[in-house]
């Protein structure tokens, strides 16, 4: 890291640390404060609204932290609660910094999620950088994320695609799509080749495509698909081949994976799929999987690394069949997960955070 880069930062996510998934900024946050930048990770408060209607239940709200907590990698995390959800009620982010003792003082903001955004913000550092994750085409967030596009100093966007729902920009921006932690995936070395396992790992949400899993279930039995994540609400019984987890701790996810021999991005056709940069991908790579995702303008083949997408589900079947014969583990997609390292996206981003005129 050069002299010039920002020593105290602040990133503004949309996901707290302490549930079992990691997102864009956990990932961004570890890794400079490893390299000695003071991070502070601010994320979505937790409403009393939210408790009474279930949305956050009584054990998750119990295991979040009530102050200022320091992990292991030197990362301060701060989970406000609140009564109202934002953007509703009095909560500044400004004034929850100082209520924690965490200083209000920093040399950058990198914010990804909108509903963070007051006009407390502007003051906290001298240069803010919007790095949206996903496209809001309307609604209370897209009017929020216009408002932070206008006052921002730079965009980082996940995606080409993410970058160009924002139209014309007058600040500088920066697509950097998401990364992998690939030593942590890694498989042993010399393993052999894997039986017929598929697995996803993920949210269970209206993005996922659970018909397609079940007719790859139907049309290939001697196949076990795994699928992990909270909340599943199967439209439909299920055949035998199909396990549903439930959520598994992230540190657990790289056991998982090596029990597999193909990963599952079935993505369904909820227009927000188009801009999603699914951090499955490198991390299915990095564990030795091949890949089968749905096509978008994001996500594309590229056979030689193990990754196989389908366009319509007139295909799907032939495309997972493919994968199924691909070398196992995937030695190549390792090779080719390796250069997407969070260390590479992390320099990457500082370099652009420094490129900025600060205000």
């Amino acid at each position: 890291m050069s002299d010039r880069s920002p020593r105290r930062i602040l990133f503004l996510s949309h996901s707290h640390v302490f549930g079992p998934f990691r997102v864009g900024s956990h990932h961004y946050a570890r890794t400079l404060a490893r390299s000695g930048v003071d991070v502070v990770h601010l994320s979505t408060p937790v409403s009393l609204a939210h408790r009474l209607t279930g949305r956050v239940d009584r054990a998750t709200a119990g295991a979040l932290p009530r102050g200022p907590r320091r992990d292991a990698d030197g990362v301060t995390h701060v989970v406000p609660r609140t009564s109202l959800p934002r953007p509703y009620g009095p909560f500044r982010v400004e004034r929850e910094l100082q209520r924690q003792g965490l200083g209000t003082t920093f040399d950058a903001v990198l914010l990804d999620q909108p509903l963070l955004w007051d006009d407390s913000v502007r003051r906290l550092a001298p240069r803010l950088v919007y790095r949206p994750t996903d496209l809001y085409p309307d609604g209370t967030k897209a009017d929020l994320q216009a408002r932070i596009v206008a006052d921002a100093d730079g965009v980082v966007a996940t995606s080409t695609e993410v970058l160009r729902a924002l139209g014309a920009l007058s600040a500088p921006s920066l697509v950097l799509t998401n990364g992998v932690d690939a030593a942590r995936f890694s498989p042993d070395e010399g393993a052999t080749a894997r039986a017929r396992r598929a697995v996803y790992v993920g949210a269970l949400d209206a993005r996922f495509d659970w018909t397609r899993v079940v007719a790859w279930a139907n049309e290939h039995p001697d196949v076990t698909f795994a699928i992990a994540g909270p909340a599943a609400t199967p439209p439909t019984m299920l055949p035998h081949n199909i396990e549903v987890l439930g959520p598994v701790p992230y540190a657990d996810l790289p056991a998982l994976l090596h029990g597999a021999r193909v990963g599952l991005l079935p993505l369904s056709d909820d227009p927000l799929n188009t801009g999603r940069s699914p951090m499955k991908l490198y991390e299915y790579l990095a564990a030795g999987l091949a890949v089968v995702a749905r096509g978008t303008p994001v996500l594309r083949s590229e056979e030689s690394a193990g990754v196989f997408t389908y366009a319509a589900s007139e295909n799907a079947d032939a495309v997972l069949d493919r994968a199924l014969t691909h070398p196992s583990p995937n030695v190549a997609g390792r090779a080719r997960a390796a250069r997407e390292s969070w260390d590479a996206k992390a320099a990457a981003l500082l370099r652009f955070v420094d490129s900025l005129p600060a205000r």
